[in-house]
């Protein structure tokens, strides 16, 4: 069990955002969430976004920084990725 984020490379609001998943389970990535404060409105259907000035604070807690396709592979991998055609367009 392990929870990924990715570099930091999505621009929105003013910051440069990333993803937090688990290749285990949602509940694992809600749990790390919760102690990594992070607030549950970050969360897309299977991951969390991120901005990247919290990155050294996810890594510390135990977060391992993959590639973003490393981390697809493995959602992918763990049944928990939601594929974009079951996402709502006005979600973002």
């Amino acid at each position: 069990m392990t929870v990924l984020v990715d570099p930091p490379l999505w621009p929105r609001h003013g910051r440069v955002w990333g993803h937090l998943v688990s290749d285990a389970s949602l509940g694992e990535l809600h749990e790390f969430a919760a102690r990594a404060g992070i607030p549950e409105r970050g969360f897309d259907l299977d991951h969390y976004d991120v901005p990247a000035e919290r990155y050294d604070e996810l890594l510390a807690l135990g977060a391992q920084l993959v590639d973003t396709r490393e981390l697809v592979r493995r959602l992918r991998a763990s049944g928990l990725r939601v594929p974009a055609r079951d996402r709502h367009r006005d979600r973002h």
